[in-house]
């Protein structure tokens, strides 16, 4: 009988299975663009639209764009449910930097 993959990490030294999370957490925590953020929430574009009170179709725009206002992503952001922050890498700095100041208010 197959093993689950559960049962073969809750063998491993517990380092290892941290190690493995941290790994997976990363992976998944990626997401490519803005539909796809959209989709993990369980949302559709209408729902979107509503909160924003804007037409679908400007939905299916912003998804597409490539290069948009902070304003903008942080709006589509907070529609979905979540909390923009941005965060900026220097090749000299082990630990990311994190923006904290750029809201409307």
């Amino acid at each position: 009988m197959a093993r689950k993959l559960g049962e073969i990490l809750q063998e491993l030294p517990k380092e290892r299975r941290e190690l493995i999370e941290t790994h997976a957490d990363a992976f998944l925590a990626e997401v490519s663009n803005l539909e796809k953020l959209r989709k993990l929430r369980g949302l559709v574009q209408k729902d979107i639209a509503n909160h924003l009170n804007i037409q679908q179709a400007s939905v299916s725009k912003m998804e597409r764009q490539t290069d948009m206002y902070l304003s903008t992503l942080r709006n589509f952001v907070e529609a979905c449910g979540g909390e923009l922050e941005l965060t900026v890498k220097f090749p000299e700095h082990k630990t990311p930097l994190r923006l904290t100041a750029l809201s409307d208010t």
